[in-house]
């Protein structure tokens, strides 16, 4: 079943994301399905901290990128959501190549969402799991 209030795609999310840290960091949207959002960011000099991995953070902006779109495109026209709280666990680094990660919703409220996000590395291993709580505004 379609989640979507709004027209998404992988271009309208590339648009809106132009001069910000999405585009600043190399993320690339891959894919919008019924119910998802895919998403890849590389692990370069952009995003490696000083051990060489991919910074704890970057997979954070990751996650936060991915479950706030989905919120924003499930949501009602008008409506805004904003992070109300978001949380990582990090499994296993990554020093090279990509991390892609896929949001789906656990729950998709009147007044609060909730979105869970995986990430991989290119061999499919997971490299970190993060959930965010949206909350919904409706216009003023």
């Amino acid at each position: 079943m379609r989640i979507w209030k709004q027209d998404i795609s992988t271009d309208i999310l590339t648009a809106i994301h132009k001069d910000t840290a999405v585009e600043w960091l190399g993320m690339e949207f891959l894919e919008v399905g019924d119910d998802f959002i895919r998403a890849r960011v590389p692990v370069d000099k952009r995003t490696r901290q000083p051990y060489g991995l991919l910074h704890g953070g970057v997979s954070v902006v990751l996650a936060e990128t991915l479950g706030s779109c989905g919120a924003a495109y499930a949501a009602p026209d008008g409506h805004r959501c904003v992070g109300l709280d978001i949380n990582a666990n990090h499994l296993k680094g990554a020093t090279s190549g990509w991390v892609s990660g896929i949001t789906r919703p656990i729950h998709i409220g009147r007044s609060t969402q909730v979105w869970q996000i995986d990430m991989h590395n290119e061999a499919g291993e997971l490299t970190c799991v993060s959930r965010i709580t949206m909350a919904v505004l409706a216009p003023r």
